[in-house]
């Protein structure tokens, strides 16, 4: 038995990854009862599993596994337009904490000052 390519093992390690967040973030949102979609209205603020590392898990799911397609499909294009795919995320978050601050009000802002934003 050989052991995998670098590029093989980071495309596994990464997709796997980003699949975790998203599938624990998805599952989460399901049993609390409430919409995944930012552009839903939400009625619950959901603090257990992964969002016990991140509030955004759902987007650094998709991160991970946008990196592993990247690299999969070997496009350094595609890897650079990362960084501005993350900060056009980053100001649809900010928009979004905005929002449930104002709607669980404390109780959000306790849960935002226990974790960070991304990771």
């Amino acid at each position: 038995m050989h052991a995998l390519p670098a590029q093989v093992l980071a495309v596994v390690l990464l997709g796997g990854a980003g699949l975790v967040f998203l599938a624990g973030a998805l599952g989460l949102f399901r049993r609390a009862g409430t919409r995944p979609e930012p552009w839903q209205p939400t009625s619950a603020i959901v603090t257990g599993g992964v969002y016990r590392v991140t509030p955004n898990p759902m987007y650094v799911g998709m991160a991970l596994v946008y990196a592993a397609v990247a690299l999969a499909v070997g496009s350094p294009l595609a890897m650079a337009l990362l960084p501005a795919a993350i900060l056009v995320v980053h100001r649809g978050i900010l928009r979004e904490e905005r929002y449930l601050e104002r709607k669980f009000g404390d109780e959000y802002v306790a849960y935002r000052a226990r974790v960070r934003r991304w990771l």
